[in-house]
């Protein structure tokens, strides 16, 4: 599977986020998305979601433009944004039925607690999510990278309110899916190993694509 971009450029108002921008993210790749605060990364990556439709160019997945894919596109993919997009009058299992709903799974019970357990929230499915920490509802909306079945991982800012333990395991989670096949795009402010090993990095400052570190 590929996810290729071709020529995108977005405009918010009268100011041109980013023009003739164009890169491609095969299975076992995880990129990271860099930028100042403005460079339009939550644009590229809502574009690159569905959510927001560019001015120009295109975005393929398999050779085919991610909009005339419909439901495809959507099975493969998955999306966490700065919002956690929980419920608060529901509880923690509940919340990570949901959202598997919509993506079309539908995981067991045991698939559910296992997950919960992994990511530290052990006992606590039958909590109202409005009762968690800001970590712990962060760690809810995180639990669905372990029960998603999607290939493509598209991850807003993921290290965001956790603690050092959290980050730690959720690095493993990343690198994980991408040795498996899977392929990820992130961004993220907090320095971490996983961000300064072999990776791609697409810099919207410079428009720079494709810096492999070692």
């Amino acid at each position: 599977m590929t996810l290729e971009v071709k020529n995108l450029q977005c405009i918010r108002g009268d100011r041109e986020l980013f023009t003739n921008l164009s890169f491609q993210l095969e299975a076992n790749q995880l990129m990271m998305l860099e930028g100042q605060n403005g460079s339009g990364k939550t644009t590229l990556l809502r574009s690159l979601c569905g959510l927001y439709l560019q001015d120009e160019g295109d975005i393929l997945w398999d050779g085919v433009p991610i909009h005339k894919q419909d439901e495809n596109y959507r099975r493969e993919l998955l999306y966490l944004g700065h919002l956690n997009g929980i419920k608060a009058d529901l509880t923690v299992i509940e919340n990570l039925r949901i959202n598997a709903g919509l993506a079309g799974e539908v995981p067991t019970v045991d698939v559910l607690m296992d997950a919960l357990d992994t990511i530290g929230l052990y006992a606590f499915e039958d909590f109202p999510t409005s009762q968690l920490s800001q970590g712990q509802k962060r760690r809810v909306a995180l639990a669905r990278l372990l029960i998603s079945k999607a290939k493509l991982w598209v991850l807003d800012e993921p290290f965001v309110a956790l603690d050092i333990a959290a980050v730690e395991l959720l690095q493993t989670i990343i690198a994980n899916h991408v040795d498996n096949g899977g392929m990820v795009i992130l961004t993220t402010h907090q320095e971490v190993p996983l961000t300064s090993g072999k990776i791609k990095r697409l810099s919207l400052s410079d428009k720079s694509f494709d810096k492999d570190e070692n």
